[in-house]
């Protein structure tokens, strides 16, 4: 009988430490490392709140509108007015600033609204600015500002643009994807399940992606939503439709939608934030209370 050329090894002698050779150009996408969470906010002593009754006010106005928004479903909006420098200084700490922020511009090109969400889901203060100069403050309470959806419907164009002559060179899918697009936007109707398509799985060129968006337009509402990374939320010019971009920690793109649906989900608060909120806040004001 002859000798088995092959030389008989363990398993532990294959598998025991120091035994692989690791490979080091493995490249794994960096994950999200940013995400928000709830802090109370950073509350005066009481007795350095006496005479506030403005600021409290308003506090108390926004629990009435979050318990009817957390049962009910019903919003509303409270307008601020003047009030005292302690006053809106106790309002701002009180509030604070929570994930998601916006930027709408009117039509007027001197006049913007500001938008922030306070540390209590649901609840957004808008500010708006004419020249850079402050002329109006108010605080809504609602899963997302009436604003957004009022803007969108007025950016809505009256006619898509039409292409004419050759494509743009490395466009490719562009086309097909837009006349996909136009289809849902001209049959979806309110309460559907939204209509997502991801570029990210797509074969897209960069050309491809800015022949979509010139087809479908860039609106006034820009919205950025920092929880797990970031999301940033734009309206297009056709009604209902939406694109939805989100980023890793890194600030690179890891998923690239657009959504025909008439609120993307990820900008609005759940009616169950709403509670949660509303919880939150009357603990809040049980320490105001006693100054």
């Amino acid at each position: 009988m002859k000798e088995f050329p092959i030389p008989v090894v363990s398993a532990t002698d294959l598998l025991g430490p120091g035994t692989q050779v690791e490979d080091e150009t493995l490249d794994y996408m960096p994950m999200p490392k940013d995400m928000h969470t709830y802090r109370p906010p950073v509350l005066p002593e009481p007795e350095e709140l006496l005479g506030l009754d403005q600021a409290r006010a308003a506090l108390h106005k926004v629990i009435t509108l979050l318990e009817m928004a957390g049962t009910q479903g019903v919003y509303g909006h409270i307008p601020l007015g003047v009030m005292a420098p302690k006053d809106f200084e106790l309002l701002n700490r009180v509030l604070g600033e929570g994930e998601a922020s916006a930027i709408v511009h009117a039509l007027e090109g001197n006049l913007e609204v500001r938008v922030q969400e306070s540390v209590f889901a649901g609840v957004w203060r808008l500010m708006t600015y004419r020249d850079g100069v402050l002329v109006d403050d108010a605080i809504e309470v609602a899963p997302v500002p009436a604003l957004f959806a009022e803007t969108a419907k007025q950016d809505v164009w009256d006619a898509v643009p039409v292409w004419q002559g050759a494509l743009p060179p490395n466009v490719q899918n562009a086309p097909m994807l837009i006349e996909e697009i136009i289809d849902q936007v001209n049959t979806w109707r309110h309460g559907q399940v939204p209509h997502v398509v991801n570029l990210t799985l797509l074969p897209m060129t960069p050309e491809d992606i800015g022949f979509l968006d010139h087809h479908l337009g860039t609106g006034r509402v820009l919205m950025l939503s920092r929880g797990y990374g970031n999301c940033r939320i734009s309206n297009t010019r056709l009604p209902n439709c939406w694109r939805v971009v989100y980023y890793n920690s890194m600030d690179k793109v890891i998923l690239n939608t657009v959504e025909v649906v008439d609120m993307p989900e990820v900008a609005m608060a759940a009616p169950e934030d709403l509670r949660d909120s509303h919880e939150r806040l009357r603990e809040v004001m049980a320490w105001l209370e006693p100054a």
